[in-house]
């Protein structure tokens, strides 16, 4: 009796439990593509990565002048390899003109390495 019951459950609830599965199969690929989008890097723009360099600049005085290379380029640094923006920012110095240049990562807008010229 117990497996008539059954069976019995089972032919009246199918296109329930088809549903259910369909939907569970959804939400599963769903979250897979999404998770699969989401591992995508995307490239900060370089003019907010200019923004941040000239706010730290900007705090020990006031700055003449400031550019970027908004295409980024390859860099290889100790077997890594990125994709980096080149920059620059120029201020007066004890009356004279002096010149920074930086590298930033596109991915993540670090500033890797900042040197005077």
């Amino acid at each position: 009796m117990l497996f008539k019951d059954e069976e019995t459950f089972y032919d009246s609830n199918r296109e329930r439990i088809l549903a259910g599965i369909l939907l569970t199969s959804g939400i599963v690929i769903g979250a897979s593509l999404v998770a699969l989008c989401a591992g995508r890097r995307k490239k900060v723009n370089g003019d907010k990565i200019l923004d941040n360099v000239k706010k730290m600049f900007l705090a020990d005085g006031p700055i003449e002048g400031s550019w970027i290379e908004l295409h980024p380029v390859p860099l290889t640094r100790f077997s890594s390899e990125t994709d980096v923006y080149y920059g620059g920012i120029s201020r007066k110095e004890n009356d004279e003109l002096v010149q920074y240049e930086f590298i930033a990562d596109a991915y993540t807008g670090t500033i890797i390495d900042i040197y005077k010229l």
